[in-house]
C-alpha cells in the first residue's frame, strides 16, 4: 500500500474497515430466498430431491418462456441469426430438463411412497408448462380455467392464447422473405387453432426445396417439438417406474394421464410436409 493510501485508510488514529461490496454472489442470486424455498413435509430423505428437481424444472420453464418470446420477436423482425440462437438455446434447455429426470429416477418406488401421501399436486398442473405449450401453438381455452379467477396464472395463459404463437411468427418471417403465405393465415384470429391448408403445405414445400436458411429455422422448430415429445416420454416412463398404474397426485390418472398427450405435436404442418 502506498503512503497516500495508508493515510486515507486511517481515520482519527484508527484504521477504517474496507467498504463491503454493494452486490455479492449471494445477494445477486438471492440465494437466501432460493435456498430457503424447500420445505419438505416429512422426514423422508428423498423428499428434498423431489422438491429441488421440480423447482429446477420451473426455473428452466421460465427461461424457455423468455427464449420463445425472444424467438417470436426475432422472427417478426426477420432476424435469422438471433432466431437460430434462441432455437439452439431452447433445445439445450430441453436436454437439461430431460437430464433432470435421470436424477429423479434414482428414487425407488418405496422412497417416493414415504412422502407421496403428503403431495397435493401434479407436475402437469404447472402453469408455466401449459404456457410453453400455448406459446408454441396449443389452443386449449379450458386450460386457464384450471387456475383461480384473477390469479396471475390465469392471466398469463389467457394472454398467451391471445398472442401469435411461435409458428405464427415463423409464417410472418416467411412472408417477410417474399413467400406467398395466405393472407387468411397471417391475419387470422390467433386465439383459434391454425387450420392446415394445401396453400400452407405448398409454401412449406417450396421453403424446403429452395431456402436453406428458412429450412434450418423450420428444422429447429422440429427439434423443439421432438425434444418436447422426448421429455414427455421420459416423464411418463418415470411416473410408471415410480408409481406403476396407480392414480397420480392432484387427482390425475397417473401414468395414463401423462401418456394421453405423449405424441401431441406442436408443429404438425412441419411434420406433414415430409409426406
Amino acid at each position: 500500500m502506498s503512503a497516500g493510501s495508508e493515510a486515507a485508510a486511517v481515520v482519527g488514529g484508527t484504521t477504517a474497515a474496507p467498504a463491503a461490496p454493494s452486490t455479492t454472489y449471494s445477494s445477486y442470486l438471492e440465494l437466501g430466498t432460493v435456498l430457503r424455498a424447500q420445505h419438505p413435509r416429512t422426514d423422508a430423505h428423498e423428499e428434498l430431491l423431489f422438491i429441488i428437481v421440480h423447482q429446477a424444472h420451473e426455473l428452466w420453464f421460465k427461461q424457455l418462456i423468455a427464449e420463445f418470446a425472444e424467438l417470436r420477436r426475432a422472427l417478426a423482425d426477420g432476424d435469422t441469426a438471433r432466431a437460430l440462437q434462441c432455437l439452439h438455446r431452447s433445445g439445450t434447455v430441453f436436454r437439461v430438463l430431460i437430464g433432470h429426470l435421470d436424477v429423479l429416477e434414482t428414487m425407488t418406488p418405496g422412497q417416493f411412497a414415504a412422502f407421496r401421501h403428503r403431495l397435493d399436486g401434479s407436475g402437469f398442473q404447472s402453469a408455466q408448462f401449459r404456457e410453453i405449450e400455448t406459446v408454441l401453438g396449443a389452443r386449449d381455452h379450458d386450460v386457464p380455467l384450471r387456475y383461480p379467477e384473477g390469479s396471475a396464472e390465469r392471466k398469463r395463459l389467457r394472454a398467451a392464447l391471445g398472442a401469435p404463437s411461435v409458428f405464427d411468427a415463423y409464417l410472418s418471417y416467411l412472408a417477410l422473405g417474399g413467400y406467398r403465405v395466405p393472407a387468411e393465415l397471417l391475419d387470422r384470429d390467433v386465439s383459434r387453432p391454425l387450420e392446415a391448408s394445401p396453400e400452407l403445405t405448398e409454401v412449406l414445400r417450396t421453403v424446403y426445396r429452395e431456402n436453406g436458411v428458412a429450412t434450418r429455422l423450420a428444422e429447429g422448430l422440429v427439434d423443439i417439438d421432438q425434444l418436447l415429445q422426448e421429455w414427455r416420454y421420459r416423464h411418463v416412463t418415470m411416473v410408471a417406474r415410480t408409481i406403476g398404474g396407480r392414480s397420480g397426485t392432484g387427482g390425475t390418472a397417473g401414468a395414463a394421464y401423462v401418456r394421453a398427450g405423449l405424441f401431441k405435436t406442436m408443429f404438425p404442418w412441419l411434420w406433414a410436409v415430409r409426406n
